[in-house]
């Protein structure tokens, strides 16, 4: 089986992921990702034989849209919390990635150039495990997107991003994941 196909395979066996995989893909957002630890996470529970939803606080749903006006962004935040069934409402964090560079920096005192896409934010995660997202197409294929590869995130490892060797919040990011699962390794 190939990483895609085992990737794929495990996240199509988390109820609440698909749930929400398939929520977001009526609502029609462009150019929109499910990542972060709502994917990696899926992953580590099943290669663990934990419950799909073991660990997982919340689902990052990125999509990309020229228009970086709050306004907008915030009638999408409704719009999407509107269509999740509770309790997923609560847990779906939707955010247009054109509109990062506006604020990263004053929250993690980073700079962060724009964007020209959703995948174009994965190569800008502390690691390259979390790196990793899904979008489940209309006719129920599924799309990984994985700038650095599925390797890390199969092999349950955790290590800096490459491009953002000194990111400030790897640390504490790794050291969250290894209280939840215990099994990972961290290189750094």
């Amino acid at each position: 089986m190939t990483p895609d196909a085992k990737v794929e395979a495990l996240l199509r066996q988390a109820p609440g992921l698909m749930t929400v995989l398939e929520t977001a893909r009526t609502l029609s957002l462009p150019d929109w990702l499910i990542f972060s630890g709502a994917i990696y996470q899926t992953v580590w529970n099943g290669l663990t034989g934990r419950d799909p939803d073991h660990g997982i606080k919340d689902y990052d749903l990125g999509y990309f849209d020229a228009d970086v006006s709050w306004d907008t962004e915030d009638a999408v935040i409704r719009r999407v919390r509107a269509a999740m069934a509770p309790p997923l409402d609560d847990t779906v964090e939707a955010r247009n990635q054109a509109r990062v560079h506006l604020w990263f920096e004053s929250k993690f005192g980073e700079p962060y150039a724009p964007l020209v896409s959703t995948a174009d934010a994965l190569a800008r995660f502390v690691s390259p495990t979390f790196a990793v997202g899904a979008r489940l197409e209309a006719g129920g294929s599924m799309t990984i997107k994985a700038p650095f590869g599925l390797d890390d995130i199969l092999a349950m490892k955790i290590r800096p991003n490459p491009l953002r060797p000194q990111s400030s919040g790897f640390d504490r990011a790794a050291a969250s994941a290894k209280a939840r699962w215990p099994e990972i390794s961290i290189e750094k």
